[in-house]
């Protein structure tokens, strides 16, 4: 009976300090959850010394599989393809998602400007560091921005490109730059109004943890934003050079980058096709992954590939 007793105690004490990590480090118990979710599903966290950085990177998919390179957004990491990244790692693609610089578990060095040039030098350095040439490349929102631009620059180091709810060209935006940065639980809830079709109401504790990280980690977002808005990166009076087979999916109710700048891009790039996904916001990927997932493996692996393509499909979630 003492030894019931005792293991009882055990238990209670176990479960009292877990619960006690969640509540101060919500965040990062999320964060171990997906990770292992990942790892049990066969996709690999690595890191790398490439072009001056550390980055950390997943990795899944068959050895023989086509390499296919993911390319995340703003304030984003790998984590953030943690549906997609698996899906197309059964499909029978070799699958990279790598941390930017200044994001999740890579190297945030203090002076550097966070462009979207300096963010596509680090994945070029990546691709030739695990000697990727040739390469399906996929980005979602700056990561979008990102993957173009190195189709536009470097057109040998990109086969096909499939870009998501993605950034890149001029459009009057409804917001200011301390979006991405919010300072209170007010400017949480509005973000997450901005990315996701229906965010759910966030406990005070997480509210708590999310600005903790923001006030840790906002001067990178800044420093990007403050990059990307100052114009030298927009691409409208480049891609029409892009030549690459392109597909661009769209969140349909995206509140963020709203789909008139989706059907600018396809309009703007020759050989592309336009998915849209009804019923999902900017956060399609992640949200939507399904429908997501099968347009960019039929894309992916349609020979020839399909261009000049508009179709809607329905979120799946």
């Amino acid at each position: 009976m003492k030894m019931v007793r005792r293991a009882l105690l055990v238990l209670i004490l176990l479960l009292a300090a877990g619960g006690m990590i969640f509540y101060f480090s919500p965040l990062w118990v999320l964060d171990v959850q997906v990770r292992l979710q990942l790892w049990r599903e066969g996709i690999k966290s690595e890191y790398i010394e490439a072009g001056g950085y550390r980055l950390h990177y997943f990795e899944g998919g068959p050895a023989a599989g086509q390499p296919l390179l993911l390319i995340h957004g703003l304030g984003a990491r790998g984590e953030d393809w943690s549906r997609l990244l698996p899906a197309l790692a059964a499909d029978g693609f070799h699958v990279y998602a790598p941390d930017l610089p200044g994001y999740g578990r890579s190297s945030r060095p203090q002076n550097a400007d966070y462009s979207i040039t300096m963010e596509e030098n680090a994945v070029v350095a990546f691709a030739q560091a695990m000697h990727l040439s040739g390469t399906f490349v996929g980005g979602w929102s700056m990561g979008g921005w990102v993957a173009m631009k190195l189709a536009l620059d470097h057109p040998s180091m990109v086969k096909r490109l499939v870009i998501y709810d993605s950034a890149g060209v001029y459009f009057p935006a409804n917001f200011g730059a301390d979006l991405f940065v919010p300072s209170d639980a007010r400017g949480i809830t509005r973000l997450m109004k901005m990315l996701s079709q229906n965010p759910e109401p966030l406990p005070g504790f997480v509210t708590r943890d999310i600005l903790r990280k923001f006030e840790r980690n906002g001067w990178v977002i800044e420093r990007s934003v403050r990059a990307m808005t100052n114009g030298r990166d927009l691409l409208d009076f480049r891609l029409h050079d892009l030549q690459q087979p392109t597909l661009i999916v769209w969140g349909a109710d995206d509140q963020l980058i709203p789909l008139t700048v989706g059907r600018r891009i396809h309009a703007l790039i020759p050989n592309s096709s336009l998915s849209i996904i009804e019923g999902c916001g900017h956060l399609a990927p992640l949200e939507c992954w399904r429908p997501v997932g099968k347009t960019t493996k039929e894309f992916l692996e349609a020979q020839p590939p399909v261009i000049d393509q508009e179709e809607t499909l329905q979120a799946a979630r």
